[in-house]
């Protein structure tokens, strides 16, 4: 079996529009594979950019064609800076998620923005993209991905846990890998600190502000996507759907609202872990790990050891996981598990373009 023995460029958007990550990594498979992350950004996005990606289920089939060559236009720029910036000379390939415009694989579909072949062209390098969709062909959820990473990079965990614009978890099962969507976090956080006139709600100040609204928080938890079985997972329409009517609606202030929220989040995340004691490590990672109100509530409601491992790594870890996707597909390896998906068989997902 060909090893793992890459430098790659990763590259992640995440439903919570805190731009465009970009990591340098360098992967070296020996007992196990070793990375290191050489270079890392992230790029905010323009307000014109935020409000098209906020707005991407609104569009027609026509507009969204338009945006997603526009999108992979801003992306081979970026990612050119992201080269230029860092006088980087050593590129294997480009492993890139694009950014989600569509996600209902009930419905057979998922749609990535950012994935065309453009890319490659624009910078003469190979690019691989475009994960999902094979794995909803295949009957799968064609998400959450990243757990196939957690596997191989960081099982030294019980739980791998990540705050994005959804929570989304990761752990072993009677030997299987599983993974699933937990619940919306800074995609709902975001949009009340916005109303507050804040971007987010730094260090989780404003929720600690706000008064907990015991009859707003057993609505939220009494929705029947958290007791539905796995695989699954959330879309930008759910959140559309089901949690903003009933936040909007509820009559309760922004401040009360956020307060309430974190506490679901809270109580969400602590729910996946089944007879957890004090050796079980957690490893939390993305942007939701900084508000730290949100963390004290988890630590206050487990036993379990919550890990928050480098900056580097909770900022990061998706594009890393990403660059070792391409590198997986690359060599024909299966990248994308059907414990996690419920796709019909593991597969090696992802289109392969060359310039």
């Amino acid at each position: 079996m060909t090893k793992l023995k890459f430098k790659v460029i990763g590259v992640m958007s995440g439903t919570s529009l805190d731009g465009i990550d970009l990591a340098y990594i360098s992967f070296d498979e020996k007992a196990t594979i070793e990375f290191e992350i050489l270079k890392a950004e992230t790029v905010s996005y323009s307000d014109t950019w935020k409000t098209k990606l906020e707005n991407l289920v609104d569009l027609n089939s026509e507009e969204l064609q338009d945006l997603d060559a526009d999108y992979s236009e801003l992306l081979a720029n970026e990612i050119q800076n992201f080269i230029d910036t860092n006088a980087i000379e050593e590129i294997d390939f480009i492993a890139s998620h694009g950014h989600t415009a569509l996600h209902r694989p009930d419905l057979g579909y998922t749609l990535q923005i950012g994935n065309q072949k453009s890319i490659s062209s624009k910078l003469n390098l190979p690019l691989i993209c475009d994960f999902r969709v094979q794995d909803v062909k295949l009957g799968g959820q064609g998400a959450p991905l990243v757990p196939i990473g957690d596997l191989l990079l960081f099982s030294d965990f019980e739980y791998c846990i990540n705050l994005g614009g959804f929570a989304n978890v990761s752990f072993q099962d009677n030997g299987q890998r599983v993974a699933y969507d937990i619940c919306p976090v800074n995609i709902v956080f975001n949009y009340f600190s916005s109303e507050l006139g804040q971007a987010f709600d730094n260090s989780g100040n404003l929720a600690k502000s706000g008064q907990l609204q015991p009859s707003l928080l057993d609505i939220l938890n009494s929705n029947d996507y958290f007791e539905s079985s796995y695989p699954k997972s959330l879309g930008l329409e759910w959140v559309k759907s089901e949690v903003f009517p009933i936040l909007i609606n509820s009559g309760y202030s922004q401040i009360d609202i956020l307060r309430t929220y974190c506490e679901h989040i809270a109580m969400q995340i602590v729910n996946q872990f089944n007879n957890v004691n004090k050796k079980d490590k957690v490893l939390f990672t993305g942007g939701g790990v900084y508000n730290t109100f949100l963390m004290s509530r988890i630590q206050d409601l487990t036993e379990a050891t919550v890990v928050i491992p480098s900056n580097e790594l909770v900022e990061y870890k998706e594009a890393l996981i990403f660059g070792l996707l391409g590198g997986l597909k690359y060599l024909g390896r299966n990248n994308c598990l059907s414990s996690v998906t419920g796709a019909s068989k593991n597969h090696s997902s992802g289109v392969i373009y060359k310039p």
